[in-house]
């Protein structure tokens, strides 16, 4: 242990000699100078010292400028990149234009007129674009609108064929590629402003049909798209990928007369492709020559005087460092103190003498500017923070605030950082009185205010855009107070058609049949009477047609109740016109009449032979009977009552002819649609008379059986016969083309009362005992044009569901099984019972009804 000990103590006193050997050799160096040389070096020592000091300072300018230098060139890489996003949203959103216009032409929804019309709309509202062409797959110019800008030589002829390589080359990726395609055309030697050219294919159900060709202005889309920021800080030009300046003027090379300082002829430059155009297109910025660099600054020569001073006084300040040292310590802990609090303000605290001098500056004034206090400290007008083009105002405000004339709630300013950069703040100016009362400056806080005002801006350009929409909307928005003759709001719309008034909103209400409240001021009564007890937001819009007089215009009304900003009660109504859409349903409804009446008359066409069947037996039974008297007659053997009983039955067959005669007109004869109160039984009592002289031409047994005390139903009678009747031909055909025996060759129609989905009605079911119908088939049987037969057309079956569909019915087919067999199919269709009728109770009866006809 004590030998442990005593090698620790011999390796500490070897470490402090080790230590303290330079310490002792420098002393023994000293001691062995001559007094004359240790005075000479200690002569040497300030001056070392301030060489020392002269370094570092410039040593910190070598920094500051490089670390500026860096600052200005990501400044210039930030800006340009914003620059050049800016342009690339231009070409985007003017591509964006051009491909809704090719969708609109590929869909066959554009003619020339509306072409022309858009084509110019786009040309004069953004002056880049220069021309739009709709060129044909055979590269011909089929259309072509350019601005007035463009030269003869660059205008495209209808007809023309492209024919220069870059197009030609765009053109054919276009079509291979169906995208749209960029490409930037070489510069001419006509001197003419190359065109950025955007090929835009157009196609029909992905098959290439032309394209259209947008060609925009270099120099437009440079002045329009680069922000006006940005084309004050740099020089700005867009080159080709060879380097050959489109548009914007370059600066010129910097001259310097030394070559030491080569370096500052480099100019601050920095370029970027074009999105979505590519390399051929680039965006080039050149920073102007702002700041007259280290050795021209003032700031340079006021540290370089002042390090002199400093140099100068080095050596007296040394001497009352010893005697101030304490005075010193207390001024640092009370200045420490202080600053502590002032750091802890976030609002920038600035103080003038009377002559505008900037006398203190705190460290959140130095923070907002990026000026340090010292760089701050003694700048007399104007500031390094003032920005450069608003001096005179400045100045003004100065002198303003110099003579005591100070705004209570202060006043707005913009504020230049060290960086370049602009903020807007909101100044308070008070005097400053020392502590003998006498007035000797102005403090000034300064708040960012950038924030709000971005924030106040965004919601002024949101309610514009607001305002925008609403008064591009194709529909009149009016709102107006319950009780109230002011219009709160009227879009452009509106104003057209009703003026500035409520009397055409008052009258669309009206008509919709929903009349707001009157005010009764002298009455006690709740003004809300009769409103909605819903919360607002819970309130439902209501939807009604009406047509306008004095517009001549069937308009769509929709309102609903809102709460208005001030707290009341107001109603919005928006009305949309839709005569066309009215007169497009007035025609569908006149094209399905003649469809039905069409259908009608082809069923009749096809039991033509049938009907002369039919027709033939009364007829040859009169002819029959009218021979047998004419014989008895010449031979004298005719008696009263032979005569009178041959009378009878002839008059008897010719009634007969005629009710088939008289069925037949009623079905096939054109009128307009008539929904009554039809009786059921009565409708397929008609359908079966006429429906069974097909079914007996086939030889095919048709049964009816019609529920007891059936209600009515409200229903045009000639269409839901149509069906019927329809639904029976079918049927019969299907069993005929089966090749069933006779016993098995029958059709039954079944009537009865059917709920369907809660609602109380009436189903028809056709059942026969042909050979059913494919899966397939059942899929696609409803679609117009589809037939199993040969000489169907496919509209039969489609016509009858539109029929039921009109009455608010449902159609349906399914095939009969017995076991895995197919042994017929059943087609059913439901028909509602007119509006308060119940099945229980009956204005009209009707009686059972059971039919067999073989």
């Amino acid at each position: 242990m004590q030998t442990s000990n005593h090698e620790l103590e011999k390796k500490d006193a070897d470490s402090s000699q080790s230590v303290a050997s330079p310490v002792r050799w420098w002393r023994s160096w000293w001691r062995s100078l001559s007094p004359t040389r240790q005075d000479r070096y200690a002569a040497l020592a300030p001056l070392a010292s301030v060489l020392m000091f002269m370094a570092a300072i410039i040593a910190s300018f070598w920094y500051l400028r490089t670390e500026e230098v860096d600052r200005e060139q990501e400044a210039l890489r930030r800006d340009v990149e914003y620059a050049q996003q800016r342009v690339r949203l231009r070409l985007l959103e003017r591509q964006e234009q051009i491909m809704r216009m090719a969708r609109d032409v590929g869909n066959r929804d554009m003619r020339k007129t509306d072409f022309d019309s858009r084509a110019e709309t786009l040309i004069s509202q953004y002056p880049e674009l220069q021309s739009i062409t709709w060129v044909d797959d055979k590269r011909q110019v089929l259309h072509s609108q350019a601005a007035p800008t463009v030269g003869p030589e660059q205008l495209r002829a209808v007809g023309e064929t492209l024919h220069r390589s870059e197009t030609l080359h765009a053109y054919q990726q276009a079509r291979e590629m169906l995208q749209p395609i960029y490409v930037q055309e070489k510069a001419s030697p006509d001197d003419l402003p190359p065109l950025l050219q955007l090929h835009v294919p157009i196609s029909n159900n992905s098959r290439y049909i032309g394209e259209l060709l947008a060609e925009f202005s270099v120099d437009s889309l440079l002045r329009y798209g680069t922000p006006t920021e940005v084309m004050a800080r740099y020089a700005i030009t867009m080159m080709d990928s060879e380097g050959q300046v489109l548009a914007g003027t370059p600066l010129p090379p910097r001259k310097t007369p030394s070559e030491l300082l080569h370096w500052r002829a480099i100019a601050n430059e920095y370029e970027v492709p074009v999105s979505p155009v590519g390399i051929s297109l680039m965006l080039r910025a050149q920073a102007y020559r702002t700041s007259l660099g280290v050795v021209g600054s003032g700031l340079f020569w006021l540290v370089g005087t002042l390090s002199a001073m400093t140099a100068w006084l080095l050596l007296a300040t040394w001497r009352h460092t010893r005697r101030r040292q304490r005075a010193q310590e207390a001024l640092v802990a009370e200045t420490n103190f202080r600053r502590a609090m002032e750091n802890s303000v976030l609002t920038g605290m600035r103080a003038l003498d009377l002559h505008g001098r900037i006398t203190y500056v705190n460290a959140a004034f130095c923070q907002m500017t990026g000026w340090s206090e010292q760089e701050l400290v003694g700048q007399v007008p104007p500031y390094p923070y003032w920005p450069d083009n608003d001096y005179d105002n400045l100045h003004s405000q100065l002198r303003e605030e110099l003579s005591g004339k100070t705004i209570v709630g202060g006043f707005q300013v913009r504020v230049k950082r060290k960086n370049g950069t602009l903020f807007d703040a909101r100044l308070y100016v008070s005097p400053l009185i020392d502590a003998h009362g006498q007035h000797t400056g102005w403090m000034s806080s300064m708040t960012d205010i950038t924030e709000p005002n971005r924030i106040r801006e965004q919601l002024s350009a949101s309610y514009e855009r607001f305002t925008i929409v609403l008064e591009a909307l194709d529909a009149s928005v009016s709102v107006a107070p319950l009780g109230s003759a002011e219009l709160l709001f009227a879009n452009k719309l509106y104003r057209q058609w009703f003026g500035s008034h409520t009397e055409g909103h008052l009258q669309l209400v009206a008509q919709a049949g929903k009349l707001p409240l009157r005010h009764r001021p002298e009455s006690d009564a709740d003004e809300l009477m009769g409103l909605p007890a819903d919360t607002i937001t819970e309130s439902r819009s209501e939807n009604a047609e009406i047509f306008v007089p004095s517009l001549g215009k069937w308009l769509e009304v929709r309102s609903r109740y809102l709460s208005w900003v001030d707290g009341r009660l107001a109603q919005m109504v928006i009305a949309t016109d839709i005569t066309q859409r009215r007169l497009a349903e007035e025609q569908a409804a006149a094209q399905a009449e003649k469809a039905q009446a069409a259908s009608r008359l082809i069923t009749m066409g096809e039991m033509a032979s049938s009907v002369a069947h039919e027709l033939n037996q009364p007829l040859t039974a009169i002819s029959n009977y009218s021979s047998g008297m004419l014989t008895r007659l010449a031979n004298g053997t005719l008696t009263e009552e032979q005569m009178k009983f041959a009378l009878e039955k002839t008059a008897h067959q010719a009634q007969r002819a005629g009710q088939i005669i008289q069925r037949i007109r009623s079905f096939v004869k054109k009128s307009e649609p008539n929904r009554t109160l039809a009786q059921v039984s009565d409708m397929v009592n008609e359908a079966v008379e006429l429906a069974g002289i097909e079914l007996r031409r086939r030889s095919v047994q048709l049964s009816a059986h019609v529920a007891e005390r059936m209600p009515p139903v409200m229903a045009d009678t000639i269409l839901i016969e149509q069906v019927l009747i329809n639904l029976m031909k079918n049927s019969a055909e299907s069993i005929d083309m089966s090749g069933r025996p006779p016993g098995q060759r029958s059709v039954e129609l079944r009537v009865r009362p059917q709920v369907f989905e809660a609602q109380p009605g009436v189903e028809f079911t056709v059942e026969d005992t042909g050979k059913g119908l494919p899966p397939e088939v059942l899929e696609h049987l409803f679609e117009a044009f589809f037939s199993t037969k040969s000489e169907g057309m496919g509209i039969g079956l489609n016509l009858c569901r539109s029929i039921v569909e009109s009455h608010h019915g449902r159609m349906r087919a399914e095939n009969l099984y017995n076991g895995p067999e197919v042994t017929g199919c059943r087609f059913s269709f439901w028909l509602p019972l007119a509006t308060g009728v119940e099945t229980t109770t009956l204005t009209t009866t009707s009686e059972p009804t059971k039919r067999t006809i073989a």
